[in-house]
């Protein structure tokens, strides 16, 4: 599907091929675990779950044991999604915030903490794809995490940034088991300074051993229920015991002859679709254009503004997906595009930590997957000696009583991490994603396009130049993006703003299949992006 034979960016590297197996993430140590665990007889599904957990050891700024999950998975020809995140607890609404004096709820501490889904998302997908025990498929992250290894330059700097706002801000009690736990010395560490945790390690065994029921209704379950009444939270046993990922079928747009899978709601993959939908029937000639860009700016924020509005736990849409999807509805949302920069309703956060990882074996199996803490270390709190890193998903609730996306309890929340897969003609091309909070969106509307409309190669289409709209009119660039059409955009009426820090542009991975079983694959230029192959 891609004509660039070479990087037309040439300051990262050549895309990877592969036959036998594939695994892509920001770690090398954790493709690598990936791959080693197919070398066991393992498939896709197992490398992706023992990639996953490996990263919520080797890079606890992005995600960790506390978060959510989602993944798209390509089994045996067939496409199926796992929905991995988990609701508000039954204990917190609202209602009883607002009473308390809220105007929204906050980033860090108690209150943004919802039901953890990452377990039973490893659980979930071993069970029903997997070839190898789920203890067997932890190993090595729970090596890591009991016997340390070095910490990586991208993630030995987050975690840095993480620390030095953390012991300025939160000094409460609750707070001192992320100290104890993630940190050095009373200090974040240097890079490749070893880190372990041997909490962590117990944590993985007893998930491993157990299918994660030791998380939900065991010994786990009970220390995190005394923690959060200890401090009072509103997170309880009985909130973790109710809970169960979902399996629903991902939903589709055809983009200029191939089908774009996304997650449904509540997660935000409908503004990748929505976004192309608007696109899709322009003409691009270059991707170095002032027209391509601003046509993508343009759609992306039009997406949003309605994304935003109508995105929530799908019990309470009042819009359907088929109608967002539609193509009257594309039709009418096209015509807002003019020569001049449209200003949405909205306001568009920017900040998040997120895990992409992408797979793919021999035997046709692939796997997009994703997982998050939200921002960084999640809300900052830490199941005592257990190595748990709640997350603060609950921050993208509403306190707005009339907005679908107002904190209810047992609700889920508008989620923004999306797992992304590509097809033709019902065949699988491959898994594709970007992490980045509200910049995944974005990333893949740009990398698919990339990949589609301009012929590029996996690494060439993840190493292209990146915008990120980020509020208003206000769209960040890269120091690599032509600064000669930067100028006439912001002529047009975008703010554009030139940033050299490359998290805001989030972190991709992308592998494709050919029609002789070849894998081909990119990785992220801008952090510490790996590919082990087989």
């Amino acid at each position: 599907m891609y004509k660039a034979i070479s990087n037309p960016y040439p300051s990262t590297r050549n895309p990877v091929y592969a036959k036998n197996g594939m695994v892509c993430s920001t770690s090398a140590l954790a493709s690598q675990s990936g791959i080693d665990i197919m070398k066991k007889g393992g498939n896709a599904i197992d490398a992706a779950i023992a990639a996953a957990a490996c990263l919520t050891v080797v890079e606890p700024t992005s995600n960790g044991i506390g978060g959510d999950a989602f993944a798209i998975v390509h089994y045996k020809n067939k496409l199926y999604g796992l929905n991995s995140s988990g609701p508000a607890p039954e204990g917190i609404s609202g209602d009883m915030l607002i009473k308390k004096g809220y105007k929204k709820i906050p980033k860090r501490g108690f209150l943004p903490v919802t039901v953890p889904g990452i377990p039973a998302a490893w659980s979930s997908l071993s069970k029903k794809f997997g070839k190898l025990p789920l203890i067997d498929v932890l190993q090595p992250a729970i090596e890591y995490a009991e016997k340390g290894y070095p910490v990586s330059q991208t993630v030995a700097i987050n975690w840095n940034k993480v620390y030095n706002v953390f012991v300025n801000q939160y000094k409460d009690e609750e707070y001192s088991h992320w100290f104890k736990t993630f940190t050095i010395n009373g200090r974040s560490p240097n890079i490749g300074e070893i880190w372990s945790c041997k909490s962590m390690a117990e944590t993985l065994i007893s998930i491993g051993k157990t299918y994660g029921e030791d998380f939900y209704k065991g010994d786990l379950a009970d220390k995190l229920h005394k923690f959060s009444i200890k401090y009072k939270g509103y997170i309880r046993k009985s909130d973790l015991e109710k809970y169960k990922p979902e399996w629903i079928k991902p939903v589709s747009i055809n983009y200029k002859g191939y089908d774009i899978w996304e997650m449904p709601p509540n997660g935000q993959g409908l503004i990748a679709l929505m976004a192309l939908n608007i696109l899709n029937d322009f003409q691009f000639n270059s991707k170095e254009s002032i027209d391509t860009y601003h046509k993508q700016i343009e759609a992306i924020k039009i997406a949003f503004e309605d994304g935003l509005k109508y995105i929530t736990d799908p019990k309470y849409m009042n819009i359907s997906i088929e109608q967002l999807l539609s193509k009257s509805y594309a039709e009418s949302k096209k015509k807002l595009i003019t020569n001049k920069a449209y200003i949405p309703r909205k306001i568009i956060p920017s900040e998040g930590g997120t895990v992409y990882l992408a797979t793919a074996d021999k035997e046709g199996n692939m796997v997009s997957y994703i997982q998050s803490n939200y921002a960084d270390f999640g809300s900052g709190l830490v199941v005592p000696e257990t190595g748990i890193c709640l997350q603060n998903r609950g921050n993208n609730f509403s306190l707005n009583s009339k907005h679908c996306n107002y904190l209810q309890p047992g609700k889920k929340t508008y989620h923004t991490i999306i797992p992304g897969f590509l097809t033709k003609n019902k065949k699988a091309i491959g898994p594709f994603g970007v992490m980045g909070a509200f910049m995944q969106p974005q990333g893949h509307v740009q990398v698919i396009m990339n990949s589609i409309d301009f012929g590029l190669n996996p690494q060439a289409a993840l190493d292209a130049p990146r915008f990120n709209w980020e509020v208003d009119a206000k769209v960040n660039i890269e120091n690599n993006f032509p600064i000669h059409i930067a100028k006439i955009l912001n002529l047009m009426g975008h703010k554009i703003n030139i940033t050299l820090e490359p998290d805001i542009y989030g972190r991709g991975q992308i592998i494709w299949r050919d029609n002789n079983g070849v894998l081909c694959g990119g990785t992220e230029s801008r952090a510490d992006g790996n590919i082990a192959v087989w």
